[in-house]
């Protein structure tokens, strides 16, 4: 098996002495030749090579604006100094003229999504992914699949934001009930004509939808379970050369690659990773996983927010196997000049929420780090602020202890003045603070089941306050992760009692049992869901400390 669970990644070395083991491929052999590139060489690959180049882009979340260096919405200042990224108007200019140059050149191309187009900023907020649908519109995609943010004001919601829709969507382990709109709008499989050749098009979105989003009736299949039965159907009408769009975040497709036969190229998405040969310490572009056939399976992923477009270019072999991949992450930095009726059509969207989104909230003196990298892992700033924050809001009541998921925090704060459009950025998704009270088990339980998935960038990882804890990243899942466990008591810290009950303050959606926090909602008692949004938490907390400088103070001890 190729897959390294721990790092999350393929490791290098490792990964280059698996390229070279792909040999006897359809009587062929292959050769690596650099980065995401390989040569076969036999009478098939000779006779039948068939071209396709794909754009594609993943968690765009709602980046309608152009974006900072922080994903967060650009400042007129930084845009008109040049420091912007992404946003749909240049995202637009991207895709067509490559588009242009590419059918000039005679190449078949095609624009996918890989999902979680839903949630992020106040267009999303304002229009329930209307506006988002929009701009892919104008762009002209041929198809996307689903994310789970895309549930996250449930399946009608969806179903009308969908309908807006001039293209396929396809997520074929989504299973709405037959007399919902949601049966008809989303796809168990795409086949399209594409420069003479038919391609066939998978979807999948990850089963964690199920808590991680609000997805009502609808169910999730297991991935791979639908995989193989799927490509066996395209298959059986002739169809081999098969492209997945992936939800399901990077470790996974890798699993998928070397589990599903017949697969040739994942396009992926959920974990935002960065795939590129020229950015240090990222994957490679493509990535190559082995199938249960042996052959190369090319996984690529493009970050998020709009920030990068995948261009990734295939050659096939006459019986479907992919002899190449190249391409790279392109990075939609100033030199792409937005498209003007994008821009145009953006700026009559933002003129109802232009003035919320600009409205100052308060001046902080350092940034805030709430990037995905450290709060998903570690203790971050963010992760303090929020916790702290909300820990403030109830100081009144017998609460101690603050729980947060690291995947609620969407962005991070730049120094100087800071909008309430920013505070939404950092925390979109409407969540409001709620207070019930838990077990010293079950708050230990909920720090392992936390940390339990810091390989993958998993959303569930702990930010906390008024506790402390150290973490062993080292040690097995569920294996003891996380010792030392304790809580402050006005200046001094105390071990954590397992059979004491603690005031625990956190966010509704994890009260609830989101990300898999099961034991917040069967153990708590007294629970209460205040309505405050924490945003305005946030919001209210750096004003009353204005100007405010964040801290990591030793929270989590790795």
């Amino acid at each position: 098996m190729l897959i390294k669970h721990k790092a999350g990644l393929l490791d290098s070395s490792a990964l280059n002495m698996d390229r070279r083991r792909f040999i006897q491929v359809a009587g062929a052999s292959m050769a690596v030749a650099g980065a995401g590139v390989f040569t076969m060489t036999s009478a098939q690959a000779n006779g039948g090579n068939f071209r396709l180049n794909i754009l594609h882009i993943n968690d765009m979340h709602s980046r309608i604006q152009e974006i900072s260096g922080s994903d967060a919405t650009c400042s007129p200042t930084a845009s008109e100094e040049g420091n912007c990224f992404g946003g749909a108007a240049r995202l637009a200019t991207a895709i067509r003229d490559r588009r242009a140059e590419l059918e000039a050149e005679g190449a078949p191309v095609l624009t996918l999504d890989a999902g979680d187009q839903s949630q992020g900023t106040l267009f999303y907020t304002t229009y329930r992914g209307k506006a988002e649908i929009e701009m892919m519109n104008m762009i002209g995609f041929d198809g996307m699949t689903l994310g789970n943010h895309e549930f996250n004001h449930g399946p009608d919601e969806l179903a009308a934001m969908l309908a807006e829709a001039d293209f396929p969507i396809v997520a074929g382990n989504v299973r709405a009930p037959a007399d919902h709109p949601l049966a008809d709008l989303v796809k168990d499989h795409l086949i399209l004509e594409v420069g003479g050749e038919r391609v066939g098009i998978l979807g999948v979105t990850t089963p964690d939808t199920a808590f991680l989003s609000s997805p009502g009736p609808v169910t999730f299949d297991d991935e791979i379970a639908h995989l193989n039965e799927a490509v066996g159907r395209l298959q059986a009408e002739g169809v081999n050369k098969i492209v997945l769009l992936s939800h399901v975040g990077f470790v996974r497709d890798q699993e998928i690659a070397a589990e599903v036969d017949g697969l040739s190229v994942i396009i992926g998405g959920h974990s935002h990773t960065l795939l590129s040969n020229t950015v240090e310490g990222t994957p490679d572009y493509a990535t190559l996983i082995e199938s249960p056939s042996g052959r190369a399976v090319p996984i690529v992923q493009a970050y998020a927010f709009s920030r990068y477009l995948g261009d990734l270019e295939l050659n096939f072999d006459a019986d479907g196997a992919v002899v190449s991949a190249t391409g790279d992450t392109v990075l939609l930095d100033a030199s792409f000049e937005p498209a003007a009726d994008v821009e145009v059509r953006i700026a009559a969207l933002a003129g109802p929420i232009e003035e919320l989104i600009r409205t100052p909230v308060a001046d902080i003196s350092a940034p805030i780090d709430g990037s995905r990298e450290s709060c998903r892992t570690m203790e971050c700033e963010m992760g303090n602020t929020v916790t702290d924050a909300m820990l403030a809001e109830v100081a009144n009541q017998d609460i101690t202890i603050a729980l947060t998921n690291g995947g609620g925090l969407r962005a991070s704060l730049e120094e100087g003045t800071v909008t309430l459009g920013d505070v939404l950025t950092v925390l979109p998704f409407q969540n409001t603070l709620y207070t019930l009270r838990v077990p010293g088990s079950a708050i230990i339980a909920a720090l392992e089941h936390g940390v339990n998935g810091i390989e993958e960038g998993a959303g569930r990882f702990p930010q906390v306050a008024g506790l402390r804890f150290n973490l062993d990243p080292s040690a097995a899942p569920n294996g003891g992760r996380v010792s030392d466990v304790e809580i402050r008591s006005g200046d001094e810290w105390m071990p954590i009692d397992p059979d004491a009950t603690y005031g625990l303050v956190t966010n509704n959606f994890m009260a609830a049992g989101g990300d898999g926090y099961s034991m917040l909602s069967s153990e708590g008692t007294d629970g209460y869901d205040t309505a405050i949004d924490l945003a305005e938490v946030l919001a209210r907390y750096i004003t009353d400390n204005e100007p405010f400088a964040p801290v990591i103070d030793g929270r989590i001890n790795q």
